[in-house]
């Protein structure tokens, strides 16, 4: 990110329609690139990933997913209105109903054990990841919480709609394609549908707003959180193929 103005306004200055997602997204390099084109993101997309993997990200995904449900509720509380906080709300009821009902019918098509998935025992990574969500939404106000929210979900969103995108075809809605095993389809397709895609574009939006308008210091308490989430997210998926070499 050498290359990338470290401060915002000299970003924008070069630009005729700046977004300040954009700029994070920009200062996060390379780790933006790590995660969302990453080893394990193209064995997935390709269906090549072995199961007993997937089954072991699974398990220690649903860990993460269970602390940023604690971090959209808290965004929930911290939002500016009501008009922002019903996309969140929204979000929080798809997660724990039709996100957390595929975990647990690919649990057990995977066989993985109960006990396995209802207590982790967390990786390094896994760990880290809860520690961040959990305290950037304890100790900051709504842009620290959108600090890690938005890129948990974009990245997830880039490199599941890329994956449905090369699977697709013209006459057809993006789809992970039927050459996937199911329930990697499923969880491709989860992260791409049109719901998603705009949950994460109206998320990058609250972002870009409330961004540009904070202090020097909370900005740059922002673009470290930032930057930290898409490391951990880099970091996840390179430990998940690491556990099977």
């Amino acid at each position: 990110m050498s290359d990338v103005p470290d401060d915002y306004e000299a970003y924008a200055a070069e630009r005729s329609a700046p977004r300040f997602t954009d700029w994070l997204r920009a200062r996060s390099e390379p780790a933006w690139s790590d995660a969302v084109d990453g080893w394990f993101v193209r064995e997935l997309g390709a269906g090549t990933l072995e199961e007993t993997v997937f089954a072991d990200y699974l398990v220690q995904d649903y860990a993460v997913v269970d602390a940023l449900v604690g971090a959209v509720g808290h965004a929930v509380g911290q939002a500016p209105d009501m008009a922002a906080r019903r996309p969140l709300v929204t979000f929080l009821e798809t997660v724990t109903d039709d996100e957390d009902d595929y975990f647990r019918r690919t649990f057990e098509a995977l066989s993985v054990p109960a006990e396995w998935w209802r207590d982790p025992d967390p990786t390094p990574e896994t760990a880290a990841f809860c520690d961040l969500l959990g305290r950037a939404a304890r100790e900051g106000g709504y842009a620290e919480t959108l600090a890690v929210l938005v890129p948990a979900e974009w990245v997830y969103e880039t490199w599941a709609t890329a994956v449905a995108d090369a699977r697709g075809d013209e006459t057809s809605p993006p789809s992970a394609g039927a050459d996937l095993p199911a329930h990697y389809a499923e969880w491709v397709d989860l992260h791409a549908v049109p719901s998603f895609v705009e949950f994460v574009a109206w998320l990058r939006g609250q972002l870009d707003d409330v961004g540009p308008a904070l202090s020097p210091r909370r900005r740059r308490r922002v673009e470290r959180l930032f930057v930290r989430t898409i490391e951990l997210e880099a970091a996840f998926f390179e430990a998940a193929l690491e556990g099977s070499r």
